[in-house]
């Protein structure tokens, strides 16, 4: 279930069926060593299983992303999107410019990780809760799969605070 939390419904389905399309090898024997496949009973199909080969299965990948952050409006109409990984590579487009990239360091990660697996964040609203304020921002932020959205004018909770704060630069790309 944790797989389907993290990569979602759809995702998992489409690993499932990719795996169940693989071309029809003959099977690896079940009693053979360091094979880890129960034997199938006669009659039935065997199910197509994967193996995660590195780490821990519920560790995420250091490719893999950990925050998304776009930021729209202002008085330039920005639109900036922020993309750091696990393992602390980051991208940052601006508009239609080249994007450019960084690396965030190893306390820097545990940082912006710590902030967001923070029980005070996964209480942040959703949705923003105020009035907007003309020409501002409104920031966007997905963190394993839940979107959160906030805009000047609106008191930010500090726990969204301190995920801005532990972000490339100490805050959200609001730059042309």
């Amino acid at each position: 279930m944790e797989h389907v939390k993290r990569y979602g419904v759809a995702a998992v389905l489409a690993a499932v069926v990719a795996l169940a399309g693989c071309s029809q090898a003959p099977a690896a024997d079940p009693d053979a060593p360091g094979s880890s496949s129960p034997p199938v009973p006669s009659g039935q199909t065997p199910v197509a299983t994967a193996t995660v080969t590195a780490g821990h299965p519920d560790e995420p990948a250091p490719q893999e992303v950990l925050v998304e952050v776009v930021v729209n409006g202002g008085l330039a109409g920005v639109r900036n999107k922020l993309v750091v990984q696990y393992d602390g590579a980051y991208t940052l487009r601006k508009g239609t410019r080249p994007p450019t990239s960084g690396r965030l360091t190893a306390a820097q990660v545990a940082e912006l990780r710590a902030a967001l697996e923070d029980p005070a964040y996964a209480k942040v609203p959703a949705r923003p809760t105020g009035s907007p304020v003309a020409d501002g921002f409104t920031y966007y932020v997905t963190y394993a799969q839940r979107l959160v959205v906030v805009q000047d004018g609106e008191e930010r909770p500090a726990a969204l605070e301190r995920v801005f704060k532990a972000l490339p630069e100490g805050h959200p790309p609001t730059s042309p």
